[in-house]
């Protein structure tokens, strides 16, 4: 079976679980696989440059029943890329090159989208991963890396020459980062001009954007990232709906508390309690978002390191 079957095959799914950094991370994945069995799931992005130095850890741990499941990986040293993907490959469905991420410190080291302005380097990186592996390879990129440079059909098109079997775009440029508004639109041109699975990615929250996205954009499938956290259930109700017709309802407080305090166990269970009651901080104002009094409840959740008093202040919620 070629590659390109592999892929066709991975990808059941409309809906797939995007990249973040410090966020996608093996609890998270597991939350999100416990409503979903078929979406695709991608972890954060893994630095082929710290791959080389530390093997394995917390950040490729997985489930048996995690796949389909994408490791993403950065850089823009080709042989450290194929080493990357050597690595990965037995625990990997799919392994995945991140050209998208905008951030600073990332672009600076010519990785991420700083990649989108060296097409010809971009393209020695996929071949360079399909070397080390045997798994399908895809990449995740931005519209361009400024609105002058608005160069992601081309690009694309190089992606899937140089090897690439799957893309999700990002409808933003790098210079927008998170701001202003994705522009499903435009992905319509690239959707239109290469021969793969193209998702859409970007302010996809809910069921209404979803559906949205993939009509603006045309593409196969839409992948999110923000709109899961505080909701685990966003991406099977979105294949539900895809799938059906119908549109199963939010999670309630309570079961929203529920995810929290589970998410919050998973978290100390993985990382020991201090680091993982850190860890969890930034995920509370998203679980508690809408409710009476979520500001002060989020100050008091965010400086609190007593496990039993996060718990209490939690179920004080349904007092």
């Amino acid at each position: 079976m070629s590659n390109n079957a592999k892929a066709q095959t991975l990808i059941q799914s409309r809906v797939s679980l995007a990249p973040m950094a410090g966020i996608t991370d093996y609890v998270l994945r597991s939350l999100v696989r416990r409503y979903s069995k078929s979406c695709l799931l991608t972890t954060e992005m893994i630095s082929s440059e710290f791959l080389a130095q530390v093997k394995g850890g917390d950040i490729i741990k997985r489930d048996s029943n995690h796949s389909p499941i994408s490791y993403q990986i950065s850089g823009h040293k080709p042989h450290l890329m194929k080493a990357a993907a050597e690595y990965l490959s037995p625990v990997a469905d799919m392994i995945d090159i991140n050209m998208g991420c905008p951030v600073n410190k990332v672009v600076k080291g010519q990785d991420g989208c700083a990649l989108m302005r060296n097409p010809s380097l971009a393209a020695d990186l996929v071949k360079a991963v399909k070397d080390g592996t045997d798994k399908p390879v895809s990449v995740k990129f931005r519209l361009g890396y400024t609105f002058d440079e608005l160069n992601f059909v081309e690009f694309g098109q190089k992606m899937q020459e140089a090897g690439a079997e799957f893309i999700t775009i990002h409808g933003r440029t790098r210079s927008q980062l998170y701001s202003g508004t994705a522009d499903w639109k435009s992905i319509r041109k690239l959707k239109e001009n290469v021969d793969i699975p193209v998702f859409a990615n970007g302010d996809v929250t809910s069921i209404e954007t979803a559906e949205e996205c993939l009509k603006e954009s045309g593409a196969d499938g839409v992948a999110i990232g923000r709109g899961v956290m505080g909701d685990p259930t966003l991406l099977y109700r979105i294949e539900h709906y895809l799938h059906t017709g119908e549109k199963l309802p939010l999670p309630s407080l309570e079961e929203r508390i529920s995810m929290l305090k589970t998410h919050l166990d998973e978290e100390i269970k993985l990382r020991g309690e201090n680091i993982g009651i850190k860890f969890c901080r930034k995920f509370y104002p998203y679980y508690i978002a809408g409710i009476k009094n979520a500001a002060k409840i989020r100050s008091i959740l965010v400086t609190e390191d007593n496990y039993d008093n996060i718990i209490k202040t939690l179920d004080l919620l349904f007092a």
